[in-house]
């Protein structure tokens, strides 16, 4: 069991939200949604979070981008990133704003899970 970790979960699905958050809070995280990266910053700053699990593809956001801000700004690169995508494959993560870990959807829930621990154990 961990220490209630809070997870930032951005997606433009919003059943995938849902079934993130079910899951994830199940296994004992603190989930916090956003369904596009107009708030994005804005929620790192208030929730600080321990982990951002992000799709690539957010509507008419990029999530490499915002994955690149992350990583370049001095008080969030810290914050492991997790790139959720169906569109893209590992071999692509290069381009995908150096996020910490990459899982292709569909995605099995174990493997998800212990993707995450991994993220938060380091």
């Amino acid at each position: 069991m961990n220490d209630m970790s809070k997870i930032l979960v951005v997606d433009d699905d919003k059943d995938i939200l849902e079934i993130l958050q079910y899951i994830l809070e199940d296994c004992g995280y603190y989930v916090n949604t956003l369904s596009d990266g107009h708030h994005f910053f804005d929620q790192i700053n208030e929730q600080k979070p321990d982990l951002i699990l992000m799709d690539v593809m957010l509507g008419n956001m990029d999530g490499r981008e915002l994955c690149k801000a992350v990583k370049t700004q001095g008080d969030t690169q810290q914050i492991p990133v997790i790139m959720l995508s169906a569109s893209h494959h590992r071999a692509d993560a290069d381009g995908l704003g150096a996020p910490d870990d990459f899982i292709e959807k569909p995605f099995d829930i174990p493997v998800l899970i212990n993707h995450i621990q991994r993220q938060l154990a380091a």
